[in-house]
C-alpha cells in the first residue's frame, strides 16, 4: 500500500487551539449572560428590599447626629418592622433570588427592630410584686397646664384638671409644661417662639388640691412630693450649647430658667433613702422638613444643637450623682430617634415592664403611633408596675404611672 488511503487520528495544532478558544468563549458568554431576564415583580422586590436596607443603615448612622436627617426621624417607629415584614410577604415574587432577598430582609428587621418601638418583652416579662413601702410616681406632660387650647382656644381652663391629677394617686408627680401659651402670639402647632411662654403661679391651687405635698419648680417643670424634698436644682444646659446661642433671649430675661433648663432635679427622701427624681422635657426634635428653605435649615440647626445640649446636661448630672435616680421624661424622642444614645449610661429603660407590645404616649393628626414619654431608673430601683394612662382629653400626652421601690 502506498499510504494514500490512510487517515491520520491527529488534528492539526491550529484547529485544536481554535476549538478550545471557541469553547472558552461560549462558557464566558454563559456566565455573563443571565439565563432568564428578571420579571418586573422580581426587579421591584429586589429594588425595594435593598433600598430599605440602605435607608435603615443610613438612619442608624445619621439619626440624632445631623439636622439633615430630621424629616426621616419623624416617621412612625413601627415602619422599621412593618416595611420589611410587608416585603417578606411578597418576596416569593422574586423567584430567582427569593431566598437571598428573604435573608436580606431578615437582617433588615434585626437592624431596625430597636428603632421600631415594639416591646416584645411584654410577651414574657412579669415585674415582681410591690413590697411594703413601694411608691407611685407619675410623669406627665400637661400640655400647658390647665389651659384649654382645643375647645376654648386658651380662653378657658379645664375644671377637672386637678381632679384628674388626684385620681392618679401618686406620691411623686413629675409634671411638664407648667406654663401658659400666649395665644395672641401664635397658634398651637405653629413655630414656638420665646415670647409665647407665659409664666404662671398655681401654688395656692396646688396646696388646696394636694395638702401636705412639697413643691419644686424650675423653668416649666414642677415636681410635687408627698415625701420631704432635701434638695433641688435646675440642670443648666448652656455649657453644652454653641456660644452663639448661650444668651437668654430678651423675652425671657425675667424668667431665665425657661431658657437655660429643661430638666428639674429634685432630691427626695423616700423611706429613709435620698432618691433623685429628674423631671425632663428636652426641646422637640427638628421638625422643619422643607430643607430647601434657609429659614428651615437654620431652625433645625438650632433645635438639634439645643436638644443635644439638654441631653448632655442631663447625662453629666446623672453620671456625677451617687443617689438612686428616676427619670420621668417627655424626651420628645421616639424609639426611632438616635438622639437617645446621649441618655445617661447609668439609667435603664423600663419599657419591658409595660404591658403593651407597642406602647404609645402621644398622638399626631389623630394617629396614636408614637411614644415620646419614657421612664428610666438606676439599677438599684425596681419597677413593679408601669402603665400609660389616658389623659381624659386634657393633653395630647398620656400620663406615665409606675410603682417602684428602692433596693437597699
Amino acid at each position: 500500500m502506498d499510504g494514500q488511503g490512510v487517515v491520520s487520528g491527529e488534528r492539526p495544532p491550529a484547529a485544536a487551539a481554535s476549538r478550545r478558544a471557541d469553547g472558552w468563549a461560549a462558557r464566558a458568554r454563559e456566565l455573563v449572560r443571565p439565563r432568564r431576564r428578571w420579571c418586573w415583580g422580581t426587579r421591584l422586590v429586589v429594588t425595594a428590599s435593598l433600598g430599605w436596607l440602605a435607608f435603615v443603615l443610613l438612619h442608624r448612622l445619621l439619626s440624632g447626629r445631623t439636622w439633615v436627617w430630621a424629616p426621616f426621624d419623624l416617621l412612625p417607629p413601627l415602619v422599621f418592622v412593618a416595611v420589611p415584614v410587608a416585603l417578606l410577604a411578597v418576596a416569593p415574587l422574586a423567584r430567582p433570588v427569593r431566598w437571598r432577598i428573604m435573608a436580606v430582609l431578615a437582617g433588615t428587621i434585626a437592624l431596625g427592630a430597636p428603632a421600631s418601638g415594639v416591646n416584645l418583652a411584654a410577651l414574657w416579662y412579669s415585674p415582681p410584686p410591690a413590697p411594703p413601702g413601694a411608691i407611685t410616681v407619675v410623669s406627665w406632660n400637661t400640655e400647658f397646664w390647665d389651659q384649654n387650647l382645643r375647645t376654648a382656644r386658651g380662653k378657658a381652663f379645664d375644671a377637672g384638671f386637678y381632679d384628674y391629677l388626684r385620681g392618679l394617686h401618686a406620691d411623686v408627680y413629675l409634671l411638664k409644661e407648667y406654663l401658659y401659651f400666649d395665644t395672641s402670639k401664635g397658634s398651637l402647632g405653629g413655630t414656638w417662639t420665646a415670647d409665647m411662654a407665659r409664666r404662671i403661679d398655681k401654688a395656692p391651687e396646688l396646696r388646696r388640691a394636694f395638702p401636705g405635698y412639697r413643691i419644686a419648680v424650675a423653668g416649666d417643670q414642677i415636681t410635687l412630693s408627698r415625701f420631704p424634698i432635701v434638695g433641688q436644682r435646675a440642670v443648666d444646659l448652656r455649657p453644652w450649647l454653641p456660644s452663639k446661642w448661650k444668651a437668654v433671649p430678651a423675652e425671657l430675661r425675667d424668667w431665665p430658667d425657661e431658657y437655660t433648663t429643661e430638666t428639674l432635679r429634685t432630691d427626695i427622701k423616700v423611706n429613709g433613702t435620698v432618691v433623685s427624681f429628674y423631671n425632663a422635657q428636652p426641646i422637640q426634635p427638628p421638625v422643619k422638613w422643607r430643607l430647601y428653605e434657609g429659614a428651615a435649615r437654620a431652625t433645625d440647626r438650632y433645635t438639634l444643637a439645643r436638644q443635644q445640649a439638654s441631653y448632655r446636661a442631663l447625662r453629666a448630672d446623672v453620671d456625677a450623682n451617687d443617689h438612686p435616680a428616676v427619670l420621668g421624661a417627655d424626651l420628645n424622642a421616639s424609639p426611632a430617634m438616635g438622639i437617645r444614645r446621649l441618655l445617661p449610661k447609668r439609667l435603664v429603660d423600663r419599657s419591658p415592664a409595660l404591658p403593651s407590645i407597642y406602647p404609645t404616649s402621644w398622638q399626631a393628626g389623630g394617629l396614636d403611633l408614637w411614644r415620646i414619654d419614657w421612664l428610666l431608673t438606676t439599677r438599684d430601683i425596681t419597677v413593679h408596675t408601669y402603665e400609660m394612662v389616658g389623659p381624659a382629653g386634657l393633653s395630647d400626652h398620656k400620663a406615665e404611672r409606675a410603682v417602684l421601690s428602692v433596693r437597699r
